[in-house]
């Protein structure tokens, strides 16, 4: 599977070079098709990887190249080795052949490759089950620090969902608070942020005994990075060490994955209309370091909070509630981001003091003096912008116009 896998990844890298190099009334599907071909026939190490797959790696290509005259993407690129996901494609269905062993486990025959058993976790229309309008239409292999997981393609009839008639809610994304909901049900994980000196918990998703490891872990990687000289490569007790570092910060992802979708499940079944704030999260986490001539001040402060922005994943949160919601019958709205966690949401009023600390909210107009959580604040303001009709046109709903030859995507955009 790996060498597939840097199969995949290779042809994707020539057929870019070869895309890139063509004059533009050579560039088609068909002669890239028949590029393909002829490598696969001359190269032995590109023939590991089966013809579907190979043709799957073609029609991403030329998908994200449609992408990008659309204005919806920047160009595709190069695909460098250790920052590039290692994963294979089955665009044929009937290829997999899937049988359920027992309960848990099941059997998938992958080319090239044989039988494989994978952890059965979802319902899958395989056997009696399937039909025409309900069936299995390929798979996607990916690897992580974990091994190799599958994630198939079911092509199903669905129902259209019925409006939600729950109520509305907004919700403040925070990093004491994870999800502030302005009905006062916020969801915590139940993981502090903080260490009990104040530094920001960059394993929180982790238990002490799994702090306990990580932390030897690095030491030792840190003290066998000392012993490889300049130009050296990597030795493989040292390579062993970064692969279990690596296998626990994985764990600590799933987790938080896992997490996340619990609680935007429940989110999208309970509420209606969710509202959330239009952030620009890559703003948000930039380093305040600055430069020699004008220095930046708080920088590991900073640090610390860009590194907790981070482990929350505030984007994926919203991209789990804006496909649930819809599942579920709901939509999600987003409302200006600017002011809503130092407006006062009983009297509307931004005086200045109000928020001193983190958590605690105290408006300081003397006719007022509500007092609070200042994400629960937050939460309340969104959803009051919401109904005052200051909601964003969402992105899915734009219409997408095929920009000019000659101007690039972020000027169409």
């Amino acid at each position: 599977m790996d060498e597939q896998a840097h199969a995949a990844r290779t042809l994707w890298n020539l057929l870019h070079d070869w895309w890139t190099m063509q004059p533009k009334d050579k560039r088609s599907l068909a002669t890239a098709d028949t590029a393909i071909r002829q490598a696969r026939g001359e190269i032995d190490w590109l023939a590991v990887l089966p013809a579907q797959a190979a043709q799957a790696v073609l029609k991403t290509y030329f998908q994200a190249w449609k992408n990008c005259w659309d204005g919806r993407a920047d160009a595709p690129n190069f695909k460098a080795r250790i920052r590039t996901v290692m994963s294979v494609d089955i665009p044929q269905g009937r290829d997999l052949n899937i049988t359920r062993v027992h309960r848990r486990w099941g059997m998938a025959n992958i080319p090239k490759i044989g039988r494989v058993r994978f952890r059965w976790t979802k319902d899958l229309p395989v056997g009696k089950h399937a039909d025409k309008e309900d069936r299995i239409t390929g798979a996607r292999l990916a690897k992580d620090a974990l091994g190799w997981h599958i994630a198939f393609r079911v092509q199903t009839l669905e129902a259209r969902p019925e409006p939600h008639q729950g109520t509305e809610v907004g919700i403040d994304a925070g990093v004491s608070l994870p999800l502030a909901l302005s009905d006062g049900d916020h969801q915590d994980h139940g993981r502090p942020p903080r260490l009990p000196d104040g530094r920001a918990d960059r394993d929180k998703w982790l238990n002490p005994q799994e702090k306990a490891k990580l932390l030897g872990l690095e030491q030792r990687a840190a003290q066998r990075k000392q012993h490889r000289g300049r130009g050296e490569n990597t030795s493989r007790r040292l390579r062993h060490t970064y692969d279990q570092i690596k296998q626990l910060r994985a764990t600590a992802t799933r987790r938080a994955v896992d997490w996340q979708h619990k609680t935007t499940t429940n989110i999208a079944r309970r509420y209606g209309t969710v509202v959330v704030e239009q952030l620009n999260i890559k703003n948000m986490v930039k380093s305040a370091r600055g430069t020699i001539e004008e220095p930046g001040r708080n920088v590991a402060q900073k640090s610390g909070l860009n590194r907790s922005i981070s482990q929350e994943a505030w984007g994926r949160t919203v991209t789990m509630l804006t496909y649930k919601t819809a599942r579920h019958g709901g939509t999600l709205h987003k409302v200006p981001a600017p002011g809503t966690s130092l407006r006062c949401s009983a009297c509307g009023s931004t005086t200045p003091g109000s928020r001193e600390d983190q958590a605690p909210f105290v408006c300081k107009n003397p006719d007022c003096g509500w007092s609070g959580n200042a994400d629960w604040n937050a939460a309340r303001n969104i959803l009051h912008l919401y109904r005052m009709g200051h909601a964003l046109i969402p992105a899915a709903g734009r219409a997408v116009v095929r920009r000019p030859r000659g101007v690039k995507p972020a000027t169409a955009r």
